[in-house]
């Protein structure tokens, strides 16, 4: 076990970016400069986060250019909490007076440290918002309040060695998605299988999303998502609309939050592809994805009503009892999650029958698809992408953001670069590449290692 841990580790030392810590092998074949461990855009997409061997850096992205450096040592995770003073780092493995267990909080305008915490394994992903800090282990997930750093919640989930989570970025309308650690309540379930914790940690992985609400520290609804096990999560600007893909990576969904409602369904490609990422424009009319393939697809969001989530808020009020605490600090989420289940399977009965009468309408799905369940609109063919771009070269792994201030699509590689394209907003196609910036200066190289111009 100690020597799995060991490889995982030097494998994600290769290029952390952010969802994608990940053992599967491909990553050994991607293209990676060495010295970047980790890039990531910050919450509004403003300002790059890089941690190197050396220490990290935060570039602004327009106009382009480094606005803070500072070599203390390797830094596997780099957080911003959006254009703030205010950052979160975690050391690297397998480098000098650095470990990927300790987390650090820093204000950069003062060049000081506000709290250091050590965690019982390696950190494998931060998310934070104004109001929560959100700390990914393999087997944990620790809320804390970032006002005071106070632990709020602690939840144990089942292995999730590729940190496949998201936090809305908005503290108004915060939750926390990640992979639902038991089936969904929508589908039969074993006899105990919601109630025993044991049972929950050995059930193979589905393609279910459990939302949590960081203010309320309770479930507040399960996807499902994919029939295929998640790979990439990621949640819009107000908290309003979740993204989700699934290991093949053809067909990209959305969803409201909290209501679950499926409000899109969009086509990456019929080959299937590891999903590097996925962003929301600023307001929530664009999904940008990026995986292994070497086009980035843009996809179109239309004017549907979605900030509240109407037709599904009705089933999850009044559902959640808040979780039980012990010796001051809130665990697990075997209250709530056993509270929603039953609500659930309170109405079992009459879903299956629905389901069952509305399987004899399938010849009329064209006529009356706007009222028929989502069970029977899957059959509808995916939207295509609206726009798309193909990066200049194969093989690295990406990271994809639009820009809140100019028609622009950003891409971040683990080459160590940040490609700028443009885009038509009323016509889409083909993306054409404007610039392309080198994230890392001489001070960031190791002796005798670069990168290629």
């Amino acid at each position: 076990m100690r020597e799995t841990q060991k490889r995982w580790e030097r494998t994600r030392r290769l290029i952390s970016f952010p969802h994608t810590s990940t053992v599967s092998t491909f990553i050994m074949a991607e293209k990676t400069n060495s010295n970047m461990l980790f890039a990531n855009f910050n919450q509004d997409f403003s300002c790059i986060s890089v941690g190197t061997r050396r220490g990290y850096s935060v570039t602004n992205c327009d106009p382009f250019g480094r606005v803070y450096t500072m070599n203390d040592g390797a830094r596997g995770i780099v957080e911003m909490l959006f254009c703030t003073s205010l950052i979160v780092l975690v050391g690297a493995a397998d480098q000098p007076q650095s470990s990927p267990r300790k987390l650090q909080i820093m204000n950069t305008k003062r060049q000081s440290m506000i709290c250091e915490l050590l965690f019982p394994s390696s950190i494998l992903a931060v998310k934070l918002n104004r109001k929560s800090l959100v700390i990914v282990l393999e087997m944990e997930i620790y809320i804390y309040d970032i006002s005071n750093m106070r632990l709020l919640h602690v939840i144990e989930t089942t292995p999730n060695p590729e940190a496949i989570c998201a936090l809305s970025p908005s503290a108004d309308s915060s939750y926390l998605a990640y992979p639902s650690p038991v089936p969904s309540p929508a589908t039969p379930l074993a006899s105990g299988s919601a109630t025993s914790s044991s049972s929950a940690s050995s059930t193979s992985q589905s393609g279910d999303v459990l939302l949590f609400s960081t203010r309320s520290l309770t479930v507040a609804n399960v996807i499902q998502a994919h029939k295929a096990p998640l790979s990439f999560l990621s949640i819009n600007s107000t908290g309003t609309l979740l993204a989700t893909s699934s290991e093949k990576g053809t067909v990209i969904r959305v969803w409201s939050i909290p209501g679950a409602e499926k409000l899109y369904q969009f086509r990456r490609g019929t080959r299937e592809a590891r999903i590097y990422s996925m962003n929301f424009n600023l307001v929530s009319t664009l999904l940008a994805v990026s995986s292994a393939h070497d086009t980035v697809h843009i996809f179109k969001l239309g004017n549907r009503d979605s900030s509240n989530g109407k037709k599904g808020d009705s089933s999850t009020s009044g559902v959640n009892s808040p979780p039980e605490s012990v010796d001051g600090v809130t665990q697990g989420l075997d209250g709530g999650y056993e509270a929603f289940i039953e609500k659930k399977k309170g109405n079992s009965v009459s879903s299956s029958l629905r389901r069952k009468s509305m399987q004899m309408t399938k010849s009329l799905t064209h006529s009356v698809g706007g009222y028929l369940p989502n069970t029977l609109t899957e059959m509808w063919e995916p939207s295509r992408d609206f726009a798309f771009l193909r990066l200049p070269t194969s093989g690295a792994r990406s990271i994809v953001a639009l820009s809140g201030t100019m028609p622009h699509v950003m891409v971040l590689s683990s080459e160590g670069y940040l490609y700028l394209y443009s885009i038509d907003l009323e016509k889409g196609g083909e993306c054409s590449l404007m610039k392309q910036y080198n994230l890392l200066d001489s001070n960031d190289m190791v002796s005798g290692e670069g990168v290629d111009p």
